[in-house]
């Protein structure tokens, strides 16, 4: 049965884990995701559901367990923190070459290098522009509540078997370390070999008799051959843009002035637009729930209605680029953000939409005024 509970995020991530019916979890612990495999190992999902966790003896082991996992059709995801992801980079691009479905988890901390274990969003163009080598992309879910934590494990499940891909769940350490009240879902039973087999059999290394073997590889020798394998990954990632999209607009209907930010910068940001309106400042909040897909058509249309956007960001500038992609300059668009794990106030973001993008608008408005009079 569902259960509301009292949990820290990354806790809530690992029984939703449990709960969604996974085969098994491959990790290795960092600051601030440790409590996911801390909770898995405390709570013994081997007794509950079969569910195998194992600690790897580094990160790179771990993505490569999950790739052998996933070969067979077992629902499977690891989960790491900024540089343990820089480790699982060529593991990840493995698995989207080879077309398994698997679930991939970075609570992100500063950077670059080791930085700090204090929050950021600095992995972002890490997470949606590919990251490891090759044609290839994640899809990314960014959970902005210990809920979202939650109920994106399952979603992420959904999506990755659906395209036989990589998902990944960007979060941040702020997210997975922060307690809310979460509504814990229904345990989902995990598949049987012989379902397994009747679902997946297709593609999934099972050991079935009297049947074609099934090749798992991302090597394609033959330069037509890989073509066509990059070409039909292109085509999932098409797909998903028409299909899977994902974005929440807050007082956009009538709003003069835009903020976009996702996860933990959503939420401040959303406290921003409420300080703002107050002020008389008609603006509103874009929250990308998929960075990859990106509400790049959504984003173009605001542009025709908002005078400016402020991009707020837990970095020192990377989504903002996506967003100037995306209004193909229609309007200003400025950049906020902290690092060293230093996180923004609500106070702060409404003073850099004022600062930044009316102030600055209203002066090149007199700019270009006073030239056309001259």
């Amino acid at each position: 049965m569902s259960e509301l509970k009292l949990m820290k995020g990354n806790e809530a991530l690992a029984e939703a884990a449990i709960r969604a019916g996974a085969d098994a979890y491959f990790g290795y612990p960092i600051t601030p995701q440790s409590e996911v495999i801390e909770y898995l190992m405390t709570e013994q999902p081997e007794k509950r559901t079969g569910m195998v966790v194992l600690q790897a003896e580094s990160e790179i082991a771990a993505i490569n367990m999950v790739y052998g996992a996933a070969s067979t059709g077992k629902k499977v995801l690891t989960s790491s923190s900024s540089p343990g992801i820089s480790l699982k980079l060529e593991g990840i691009s493995y698995i989207a070459g080879a077309e398994l479905p698997a679930v991939i988890v970075n609570v992100v901390r500063g950077g670059p290098g080791l930085g700090t274990i204090q929050p950021s969003q600095a992995d972002y163009f890490q997470s949606v522009k590919g990251g490891g080598h090759g044609d290839y992309k994640l899809y990314v879910l960014a959970p902005a509540s210990v809920q979202e934590m939650s109920d994106f494990v399952e979603d992420a499940f959904n999506i990755a078997f659906k395209y036989r891909a990589p998902v990944l769940i960007l979060s941040d350490g702020l997210i997975g370390q922060m307690m809310e009240k979460v509504n814990l879902k229904e345990q989902i039973p995990r598949l049987t070999n012989d379902e397994i087999i009747e679902k997946y059999g297709s593609w999934a290394v099972t050991g079935k008799k009297n049947r074609e073997r099934n090749i798992i590889t991302s090597l394609d020798l033959q330069s037509e051959k890989m073509e066509a394998r990059v070409h039909r990954l292109m085509k999932k990632y098409e797909q998903m843009e028409k299909e899977d999209l994902r974005y929440e607009k807050i007082l956009c209907d009538d709003a003069e002035y835009l903020i976009v930010a996702y996860g933990s910068s959503a939420r401040i940001s959303q406290k921003a637009i409420e300080l703002a309106r107050k002020k008389g400042i008609k603006a509103g909040l874009l929250r990308p729930i998929t960075l990859f897909p990106y509400p790049k058509q959504v984003l173009f249309e605001l542009a025709d209605q908002v005078k400016g956007i402020l991009s707020v960001e837990l970095n020192a500038g990377q989504m903002v680029e996506d967003v100037r992609l995306s209004v193909e300059h229609k309007v200003p668009v400025e950049h906020f953000g902290r690092t060293g794990g230093i996180i923004h106030t609500p106070e702060e973001v409404l003073e850099a939409l004022e600062q930044k993008i009316i102030k600055n608008g209203n002066l090149r408005y007199h700019k270009t005024r006073e030239s056309s009079i001259l």
